[in-house]
């Protein structure tokens, strides 16, 4: 079993930076492609990045593309999700989540999952 614990939510004004963290715990992640997905009040979740479990490639939702990066460190087994000029779109409970078989963006596709931490961007 693997146990996600999500951390580094928070209140931000739009044009902010949040930098959130994953840390897995239970097994070594270190095989398994790491993802964020989001879902604010009264709509599905969605994807927001992955990452392959060697970090060398990475996918990221259009909304978000080139103001989030995703990251991770297998030897501290945490995955990382660097939130820069965020909108009040972005508004959300954040989620990360362990896939074994690969990054597949989709939430079905995932093994494991946090409990999600809250991000709420002001204008």
């Amino acid at each position: 079993q693997v146990q996600l614990v999500e951390s580094g939510g928070g209140l931000v004004q739009a044009g902010g930076s949040l930098r959130l963290s994953c840390a897995a715990s239970g097994r070594t992640v270190s095989s398994y492609a790491m993802e964020w997905f989001r879902q604010a009040p009264g709509k599905e979740r969605e994807f927001v990045a992955a990452v392959s479990w060697s970090g060398d490639r990475t996918d990221y939702a259009d909304s978000v593309k080139g103001r989030f990066t995703i990251s991770r460190d297998n030897a501290k087994n945490t995955v990382y999700l660097q939130m820069n000029s965020l909108k009040p779109e972005d508004t959300a409970d954040y989620y990360c989540a362990a896939n074994r078989a690969g990054s597949s963006m989709r939430v079905y596709a995932m093994d494991y999952w946090g409990k999600g931490t809250l991000v709420t961007v002001f204008s």
